[in-house]
């Protein structure tokens, strides 16, 4: 049986370095997507002692024609496309004020757009046969409503409603396409010093960090589990739950503590950012940071997939009513 084909954006570092490594120990021949060659190039050499076939194409996501273009290479240098991660992304952080059009048009074309002309490349190709899985990522429930981040926490929103839309699309046509989000808390990637950073600190990630194969773990659950949604990290349900129930309490916690919280203690200094180029440099999959790391064996880091998540915001919901419900009774 022939290995399934994988294409992955944003492949030479980060989420995307991390993915390409764990779908190769599954067997997948991949296609690795990026702007900056020589990480590209790392990326295939690191692993040239598998047995599997690989492709590097040197892509912007923000040309549709591009990703199109690189899409109908793989199929006719690797063979049909099972896979396709979006991983590829870019970060604006600042007060909106802060932020001009052009930077907030980078951003949405980078985060948003590069992951729907992506969508596209991949559905045109899958349905052909009919079938294949599309896996794009979103923000954990810790991470929406954070402040200096609008923007691309407003791209990912909008790219999680786009998947909401197109699936609708896919079942009319009775294809057996995935169309997957995966909700991602904070990950250990070299993006976040890339980011354009207008608040005038030194930035670190917000809340649990967690290492990019806890992230590529998710996105080859996604893969292989038929999801439409899965939420890294038990951090996710407590913010939903207030979400749901008291959004003023959250705003009124984000207003208080989410400025501080993504301030590091280290002297600011002004850093080439991702926007006009891709920053050179040897990176790879990690960040600088302290996270959580991914465990092959043991306790990892909790998923939710879209029943479990339901179940407990519910029962959380009831709970916490009928807390509240007694506690007014004893008074």
């Amino acid at each position: 049986m022939p290995n399934q084909i994988a294409v992955v954006t944003g492949a030479g570092a980060g989420i995307g370095r991390a993915t390409v490594r764990m779908l190769a120990s599954f067997g997948f021949d991949i296609a690795l997507l990026g702007r900056n060659e020589e990480r590209l190039a790392d990326a295939v050499a690191e692993l040239s002692g598998k047995q599997i076939r690989l492709l590097a194409i040197p892509v912007d996501v923000s040309n549709a024609e591009m990703v199109k273009a690189a899409a109908e290479r793989v199929e006719s240098e690797l063979g049909a496309i099972t896979v396709w991660v979006n991983a590829a992304g870019l970060s604006a952080i600042g007060p909106v004020l802060s932020l001009d059009s052009d930077t907030i048009q980078r951003v949405t074309e980078v985060t948003y757009l590069g992951s729907v002309y992506g969508t596209q490349a991949a559905l045109a190709c899958m349905r052909r046969r009919g079938t294949g899985t599309i896996v794009n990522l979103g923000l954990s429930h810790a991470l929406r409503g954070l402040p200096l981040q609008s923007i691309v926490a407003g791209a990912h929103a909008a790219l999680t409603a786009f998947c909401d839309s197109v699936r609708p699309e896919i079942r009319s046509l009775s294809d057996r396409i995935d169309l997957t989000v995966v909700h991602l808390p904070s990950i250990n990637t070299p993006r976040l010093g890339w980011s354009r950073n207008k608040t005038g600190h030194s930035l670190k990630p917000f809340g649990k960090i967690y290492e990019p194969e806890v992230a590529a773990h998710a996105i080859t659950q996604a893969v292989f589990g038929h999801h439409r949604e899965i939420w890294v990290g038990a951090s996710n349900i407590l913010p939903n739950v207030i979400s749901s129930i008291a959004p003023g309490l959250r705003e009124k916690f984000m207003a208080k503590y989410g400025f501080k919280r993504q301030f590091d203690s280290a002297p600011y200094e002004e850093v080439q950012d991702s926007f006009e180029s891709s920053v050179p440099g040897a990176f790879a999959a990690h960040g600088p940071y302290e996270a959580i790391p991914y465990r092959e064996k043991g306790r990892n880091a909790l998923m939710l997939t879209k029943p479990l998540r339901v179940g407990l915001v519910v029962g959380l919901s009831v709970l916490t009513f009928l807390l509240t419900r007694k506690k007014k009774h004893r008074a």
